[in-house]
């Protein structure tokens, strides 16, 4: 990985990212962790551990609401082929299914206009709710942090618990993924990498997201905060679908399979050159993964059986950073060493 090494160490040398933690696993007989650089808190500068914390973004949507529903759906107590409105009721477009949300093929609109973080917001919920679909549900893509709220919301009615105490007790828990959690506590906040600067001062163990900060910084679109090894132990569940014992295998393939415009079940997939996945052009056919706005990034390779986990604060330097094109630079350089 010395190819790889030095592309992290010139971005961190040249500014385009603060820090970061790679976490690069191959069939469990090889394995490539490193950290790197720094992040302020407005006070001091703080190092880049490899037990930092991260802000992941929209992994939650592929790393607690998928695994959440996978799981319902296993017990009977959801149905991927069942209408939203069944589970919501107060939701008004009656063919928009679970599946078409996963699949961000529902037609909600991508976000709501921008939210500032200060001050009250009105319920974010009916706002959602009252969205104007984009399109037919299933004749199009447009991903959508909306579905995915509406999703932690459907996923907590059904299981009659929180979204964060039930991912916690039926994912993170049994694999281990001990720093991997909702709502950091203070005793966490010198291990959490700060992400951008708003309103005067570093956010730092909050949500970066403003709809989900609004929510209780519990949403099925974001919130939650991990670290490169826990991550790395939930990419090996998906590469050993018929031993781990948390998820139905049958259920997992079905998230990867058939994709349809790039996107499986939560999962986004590499599958037609012409749409461009964030881990660039040279990963195999089936291989597939996510992305967060914060900068972070999981890709998994399932014939080779590589895991590639991608943690840093890029928001750390403000939002017009270029982590968009430097995740599959560094996607690429991976998977042309092994």
């Amino acid at each position: 990985m010395d190819k790889v090494d030095r592309l992290v160490k010139s971005w961190i040398q040249d500014r385009e990212l603060p820090g970061a933690v790679l976490d690069i696993t191959l069939n469990n007989r090889f394995r490539f962790s490193k950290s790197y650089g720094s992040y302020s808190d407005g006070a001091k500068e703080h190092p880049i551990q490899l037990d930092t914390l991260f802000d992941i973004a929209s992994l939650t949507k592929v790393t607690a609401t998928l695994p959440a529903v996978l799981i319902l759906v296993a017990e009977g107590k959801l149905s991927l082929d069942g209408t939203l409105q069944e589970y919501l009721p107060e939701f008004r477009h009656s063919q928009v299914t679970l599946r078409h949300l996963l699949m961000h093929a529902s037609g909600l609109p991508a976000d709501l206009p921008l939210i500032p973080r200060k001050g009250q917001r009105a319920d974010l919920i009916a706002e959602i709710l009252a969205q104007e679909l984009k399109f037919l549900p299933g004749t199009s893509s447009l991903y959508s942090d909306l579905g995915m709220i509406l999703l932690g919301k459907v996923i907590e009615r059904a299981a009659h618990e929180p979204l964060d105490r039930f991912v916690r007790r039926n994912v993170f828990d049994p694999l281990g993924m001990c720093s991997t959690l909702y709502t950091p506590n203070l005793e966490l906040r010198e291990r959490i990498a700060a992400t951008e600067h708003v309103d005067g001062a570093f956010i730092i163990g909050e949500v970066h997201d403003e709809k989900s900060f609004h929510l209780g910084c519990v949403s099925g679109s974001s919130g939650i905060f991990a670290t490169a090894d826990d991550l790395s132990r939930y990419a090996a569940m998906w590469l050993q679908s018929d031993k781990q014992g948390i998820l139905l295998p049958s259920l997992m393939r079905e998230a990867i399979t058939h994709p349809i415009r790039g996107r499986g079940l939560g999962w986004e997939v590499k599958h037609d050159s012409a749409i461009l996945p964030s881990c660039g052009t040279s990963w195999p056919d089936g291989s597939f993964g996510h992305t967060g706005f914060t900068g972070t990034s999981l890709w998994i390779e399932p014939s080779l059986g590589l895991s590639v986990v991608f943690l840093t604060n890029a928001v750390h330097l403000g939002r017009n950073n270029r982590i968009r094109e430097l995740r599959p630079v560094l996607h690429e350089a991976v998977i042309s060493s092994i």
